[in-house]
């Protein structure tokens, strides 16, 4: 019976996840019913009810079989970098699979070439440093020529990325979303190659089958928010190899991404949180190497002041951004309800295996801080979650994630998954991981 207890318990941390969701969905469908203030199709979700099958149906069904049966043992005796191989391969297979349910055109081509998205306004950047000049006069809605919404709500590197697509031949919906797909696989990769520097091996293989089935993977593929969430990811992996013993230069490259990360979106200079984490948990060898630091603040450095240089104001950007957010849909939806329903959002997103999960990191912090039996390394992974957790839980609180959390969040969404390698039985769970991928994909029309 004493072995079956953990077990049960997070199957008790399971049911009052299950029990928000379905609240979400109940009270989201009253409120949108009753006065129209949500603006969503499917709350909390951003979408609508459309059961389908589709091209990727067949493909994706069997990956998740596979990986349900396969991935946890090969994650255990691979070696490590074919660990990391597999997991790009497999998760970028999957994303992709989970995209072509929806068909080719529908699934790929169209997400990033609404009126809302990124592809409608790049026509307006023959000038590229006339035009960062620019960025913020056309940021409010009463502005002349107002950007698209998800370009207004952007830093320009985000806008600019899929400019040099464009100028580099890789035109329209379908190349977008090929680039968000490839990149954004890659984010799995961070992540595992941050936990086996910091938490060791052990974990980093035990979580690897979870990051590549996410149900995440569904939003992934395509956003742009894949495409921002691999480049945060890579941002925390090489500050994890510089404070774990690796050359100074991965710091550098740190910094890079972390300012980079910052210009895609004004939300992710929450992974400064994240970042934070890292450096304390590799306090050690940054104790014997301070000059760590010098690359890091130096290399993110370098994307700010580029931009600032070409005329970009980040702060006066930030400021009007509020004021368009509230001009919108923000000014409309409800903080009351979207302040927990959004945490049901992250539930879909993550799957109920992270729920678990996470009820056991939060268990290993309790023994440790109790001066119980904790492994370190299992510490130093479930402190790596919680530092996500609580970046998550501060955009929860700032009120400006209203909806649409599903995409916006996917950057943090992804360091919770490895809490999931605290896990028993992990075949059971990756089963209702995949099974929530798929029945959302094949349910609903995800899209914002």
């Amino acid at each position: 019976m004493t072995r079956h207890r953990p077990g049960l318990r997070d199957l008790y941390a399971v049911v009052p996840a299950v029990l928000l969701v379905v609240a979400a969905v109940l009270v989201g469908r009253h409120i949108q019913a009753t006065d129209h203030s949500l603006l969503v199709g499917w709350p909390p979700l951003t979408g609508r009810w459309d059961p389908h099958p589709g091209p990727g149906t067949p493909a994706a069904v069997l990956l998740a079989v596979a990986t349900v049966a396969y991935g946890p043992s090969l994650a255990a005796r691979l070696p490590w970098r074919a660990v990391l191989a597999a997991s790009w391969g497999t998760a970028t297979a999957w994303i992709w699979s989970l995209a072509l349910i929806d068909g080719w055109h529908r699934g790929i081509v169209v997400r990033l070439t609404t009126r809302f998205e990124y592809l409608q306004a790049i026509d307006r950047w023959n000038d590229i440093p006339a035009t960062l000049r620019d960025f913020t006069r056309h940021i409010l809605i009463g502005s002349p020529d107002n950007w698209p919404a998800h370009v207004a709500g952007h830093p320009p590197a985000a806008t600019l990325t899929f400019v040099l697509l464009d100028r580099a031949g890789l035109r329209g919906g379908g190349w977008a979303g090929a680039w968000c797909i490839t990149v954004g696989a890659t984010a799995c990769v961070a992540v595992l190659v941050a936990v086996r520097a910091l938490a060791g091996q052990r974990l980093a293989r035990r979580a690897a089958p979870f990051l590549v089935t996410a149900p995440a993977a569904v939003w992934t593929g395509t956003s742009a928010d894949g495409y921002f969430a691999a480049v945060a990811a890579w941002s925390v992996a090489l500050l994890a190899l510089a404070v774990t013993g690796r050359s100074p230069w991965w710091a550098a490259g740190s910094g890079l991404l972390f300012g980079l990360a910052c210009y895609l979106s004004y939300g992710l200079t929450l992974f400064a949180v994240i970042g934070a984490a890292v450096l304390w948990l590799g306090r050690r060898g940054v104790r014997e190497r301070p000059v760590l630091l010098v690359p890091l603040v130096a290399g993110a450095a370098v994307v700010p002041v580029a931009f600032t240089a070409a005329g970009f104001d980040w702060w006066e950007a930030y400021r009007l951004l509020v004021e368009r957010y509230y001009q919108g849909a923000a000014g409309v939806r409800p903080y009351g309800y979207w302040v927990w329903a959004n945490l049901a959002c992250t539930v879909l997103v993550t799957g109920l295996a992270t729920v678990a999960g996470l009820r056991r990191a939060g268990g290993v912090l309790l023994a440790r801080r109790g001066g119980g039996t904790a492994a370190p390394e299992d510490t130093r992974a479930a402190v790596l979650v919680a530092a996500a957790l609580l970046a998550l839980l501060v955009a929860d609180l700032s009120g400006m994630s209203k909806a649409e959390t599903e995409r916006i969040w996917l950057p943090f969404a992804l360091w919770l998954l490895p809490a999931c390698a605290f896990l028993g039985r992990p075949r059971a769970w990756l089963a209702a991981q995949a099974l929530l991928a798929l029945l959302l994909n094949h349910l609903l029309a995800t899209g914002w």
